[in-house]
């Protein structure tokens, strides 16, 4: 089968590469960039050289020739791309945000018109499974909400109020430095940022709806200075009280056939540079505290876009994708 990886110049698209490496049933045949057609992957990518000889071109969409195409581009450019890709036959996964959420909610929180917008499956599969099986389009979640709502989703029903605390590494940022990225404003240091309005919160409260949850929901991230990873914490506020015992019980029935999470001590070692999502959780009554360990790059959006690529495809849910951590 072969793919296309448009927008294959930052780390996601780098991540993809790396990952569908060890396919079984998929090639990487074309990867873009506006900026570097004619530019050997590995000269942007140089964890690939030997493992690919393919060089960045800039094709029309009527001219990618893919069975499945990831879009990694920014946000506002997969909706110009990916009805053109559809209507040629081509699966696609969109790694953005212009599908995650309903039409009048994404111009509310990204302030621009959505200018081609039809419903996609939201892709996590321990929880969409079922809606991406076949499906022709998913909408990759974002990397806050994957490791956010995996932590809550067990109990959610549960609760009257949830608190996400996360901390996230640089590579969340992208491949193009800022100020914020800095080394000397990152190094040594813990920095909240967007601490009542990041647009991820959005994405949680509909997860949290379609689980039946009515709980209030808030958020705040961290930058920390490590490259890879989000560690969540959730406080989450019962209805009714359970001990630790209960709701570990909740949690190992509720992911029990679940290959990519696992209940154990979250360490974002333990996860970097796989597709699992670690989480544990701790009782004190009406407060439980849930942690979860996911790479951002990874169970965050590459790794868990060709999760649900398998899916899509009718392939074995963890191709290329049953490889452990790099602990430590």
């Amino acid at each position: 089968m072969k793919v296309a990886i448009v927008g294959a110049s930052g780390y996601a698209g780098g991540e993809l590469v790396r990952l569908l490496y060890h396919h079984s049933s998929a090639e990487v045949t074309c990867v873009t960039s506006r900026s570097l057609a004619g530019t050997p992957l590995s000269e942007v990518h140089p964890q690939l050289t030997g493992f690919s000889d393919l060089r960045f071109e800039n094709p029309a969409p009527d001219a990618i020739d893919a069975d499945v195409a990831f879009l990694a581009v920014p946000h506002t450019a997969a909706m110009t791309i990916a009805g053109k890709l559809l209507s040629r036959g081509i699966k696609v996964v969109d790694l953005s945000a212009d599908y995650r959420l309903p039409k009048d909610t994404f111009e509310k929180v990204y302030g621009v018109t959505h200018t081609d917008y039809f419903p996609a499956p939201y892709g996590i599969p321990e929880l969409h499974r079922k809606e991406c099986i076949n499906a022709k389009f998913v909408a990759n979640p974002g990397c806050f909400p994957t490791g956010a709502t995996l932590a809550a989703a067990p109990i959610a029903s549960r609760a009257h109020t949830i608190i996400f605390d996360s901390k996230t590494g640089v590579s969340g940022a992208g491949d193009n430095p800022s100020a914020t990225t800095h080394y000397p404003n990152v190094g040594d240091n813990v920095s909240p940022y967007k601490w009542t309005s990041h647009r991820h919160l959005a994405e949680m409260k509909q997860e949290l709806s379609k689980l039946g949850s009515k709980a209030a929901c808030y958020f705040t991230p961290h930058l920390v200075p490590v490259n890879r990873g989000i560690l969540t914490t959730a406080h989450i506020l019962l209805n009714e009280p359970l001990e630790t015992k209960e709701v570990e019980k909740l949690y190992r029935e509720y992911y029990k056939d679940e290959f990519f999470v696992r209940y154990q001590k979250p360490m974002l070692s333990a996860v970097r540079g796989s597709n699992f999502c670690d989480i544990m959780v701790e009782s004190e009554g009406k407060r439980v505290v849930v942690v979860s360990a996911i790479d951002n790059l990874v169970k965050g959006a590459s790794g868990q876009a060709i999760q649900n690529m398998n899916l899509m495809c009718g392939f074995k849910e963890t191709d290329g994708l049953d490889a452990p951590g790099l602990l430590p």
